[in-house]
């Protein structure tokens, strides 16, 4: 590819289907680890330990680099698609109902009906904090769902996270990265007022317009 055509911003319904490529594509290696292919399901595992690796530092996040750039992100967007490929390690699951895209808010609700306060407190931090500071309290969040097998949705992530971490100096995107906060926010307190039950279904937010 030459270095115009790497630079040049991809249409939004092309940039759309490859980050949902993207994320199915993770969803497959959960699907693969337990794979009755030994190969394939050995390298699988080999390949989600090494998103798992990506938050060690800058040599370990150069393994991951294959799987992520495979699907050619944006350059504006690469470590937005590199942090969600690392969560995705941290807690694989397979791939839910499209009609329910529970988000991370929900999950976290969820999870608040049996651990309570310091989950509420993690949650707090995580829709209170600078933009910066976004991904290591995500990060934390999704280990803690990851003990109690609280699934959300990939695909919804990625899309919030880019309107929420790429680079904005103009403050352009600041409504929607506040519509964002105040989404996950709203949907952690409906998740957690819900009776914890193996038949309650999520509910099905209204989510805020990702669109870039």
């Amino acid at each position: 590819m030459t270095t115009t055509e790497s630079s040049a911003t991809p249409a939004p319904d092309d940039l759309r289907q490859r980050r949902s490529d993207f994320v199915t594509h993770l969803y497959r290696l959960h699907r693969s680890m337990s794979s009755d292919n030994p190969h394939q399901a050995a390298e699988a595992r080999r390949t989600m330990a090494r998103l798992r690796r990506c938050f060690a530092g800058p040599r370990q996040e150069a393994d991951a680099y294959g799987t992520v750039f495979d699907f050619d992100p944006p350059e504006a967007e690469q470590h937005i698609w590199l942090l969600t490929a690392g969560l995705f390690a941290l807690h694989p699951q397979p791939r839910h109902d499209p009609n329910g895209r529970p988000s991370i808010g929900a999950a976290m609700g969820r999870l608040s009906q049996d651990r309570g306060d310091s989950v509420q407190r993690r949650f707090t931090q995580l829709v209170s904090v600078e933009t910066t500071s976004v991904p290591h309290y995500l990060r934390q969040c999704v280990q803690l769902l990851a003990t109690a097998d609280i699934a959300f949705d990939y695909y919804r992530l990625l899309d919030e996270l880019v309107v929420l971490l790429r680079n904005d100096p103009y403050g352009r995107n600041d409504e929607r990265r506040q519509r964002i906060r105040l989404t996950w926010a709203r949907d952690y307190h409906r998740a957690s007022r819900l009776k914890s039950s193996p038949d309650t279904a999520e509910p099905d937010p209204t989510s805020p317009d990702t669109t870039v």
